[in-house]
């Protein structure tokens, strides 16, 4: 294919590579340093060292936090949420999420604690949002008139973790252009989203 130079100006399919390949860090320096770093399982000892961390940032200025994560307990992804929500509210200080490589599952809960216009993703991250999963055994041993109840339960369990699922997928998508009809079809069969197409949803607002 030939392209024809006009003045300094290069040709478009140039241009598109060119801007495809510029780094954007500089635009968001803030993120060259993020005070709380987080990587691995999120679980107890993810929270207990992102407690830690945020009792010793500075509380002057926006906070940033990172993550890696290849998934983990939601519940601990949400209490750090919580962290995050609070600190907002009671502060007003601003905060910044930036996942890097991967963000899957409790990563993405805990995404969901930043408005979508404070997320930011590293160039070749992926998000991965999927449904809650339940391992459970039901043993009905006894009187017959015992066993609806313990049924009962387990349901009264499932549809409160599906209420707190919706909950977390409504906030993910807030903002967006995806539509929480659309996760819930797709989370079933792990919804694998990159960067670029989580920029451009508007589930994040940038890549660096």
């Amino acid at each position: 294919m030939l392209f024809i130079r006009i003045g300094n100006h290069l040709p478009l399919p140039a241009v598109r590579r060119a801007m495809s390949t510029a780094s954007n860090a500089t635009n968001y320096p803030l993120l060259a340093s993020p005070q709380i770093q987080l990587h691995g399982p999120v679980n107890e000892m993810m929270y207990a060292a992102f407690k830690n961390q945020l009792a010793g940032v500075s509380s002057d200025g926006p906070l940033v936090v990172s993550i890696t994560t290849l998934g983990g307990d939601p519940e601990m992804a949400r209490a750090m949420g919580d962290s995050i929500r609070l600190l907002r509210e009671y502060t007003g200080r601003e905060t910044l999420f930036l996942g890097k490589v991967a963000v899957y599952s409790a990563g993405a809960t805990f995404m969901s604690a930043f408005p979508a216009d404070k997320r930011f993703l590293t160039r070749g991250t992926r998000l991965m949002i999927h449904e809650r999963i339940m391992n459970s055994t039901v043993q009905l041993s006894g009187p017959l008139n015992t066993l609806a109840p313990v049924l009962l339960a387990k349901l009264n369990e499932i549809q409160d973790s599906i209420r707190i699922q919706d909950e977390g997928f409504a906030a993910l998508v807030e903002g967006s252009s995806v539509t929480l009809d659309e996760l819930k079809a797709k989370a079933p069969s792990n919804w694998y989203i990159e960067a670029e197409e989580a920029r451009d949803r508007g589930l994040v607002l940038d890549l660096i």
